[in-house]
């Protein structure tokens, strides 16, 4: 006669471990997507003409109480100067969206248009919103 009591646990099932490892990965995707959205701003009204975006694409926010955001991360004029420098030397042709709340002072979008120019960057968008 054999003995059975070391075949019992040969195999092993992993399929709850594959739906906890599935289960944590989806609440990562979750997470991370939601917290890349950006900066809350009421943007004003536009036409339903497709602005420009992809991966290289930089945004710069002005909120309404005349703060500078870029990528989400609060900056003076003068680290919007030299953040939008170096990333210029090295991707020469990146597009800026600026995205300006509809409350907002014109100056503090003036400013930030200045340093773009004074840059030389020239693939610029103002973001909206669809009209309707």
């Amino acid at each position: 006669m054999q003995a059975e009591s070391g075949n019992n646990y040969d195999d092993i099932n992993v399929t709850p471990m594959v739906d906890l490892y599935l289960v944590l990965l989806l609440i990562f995707i979750i997470m991370t997507t939601a917290g890349v959205q950006g900066i809350k701003v009421d943007l004003p009204r536009a036409s339903t003409t497709p602005s420009m975006g992809g991966p290289k694409t930089q945004a710069v926010t002005v909120n309404n109480d005349g703060k500078i955001f870029l990528n989400t991360v609060p900056v003076s004029l003068e680290e919007l100067e030299d953040r939008l420098s170096k990333h210029k030397e090295s991707n020469p042709e990146f597009p800026v969206v600026v995205r300006g709340d509809s409350l907002t002072q014109y100056q503090g979008v003036m400013d930030v248009l200045d340093v773009m120019g004074r840059i030389g960057i020239t693939q610029i968008g103002l973001a909206t919103q669809p009209a309707g």
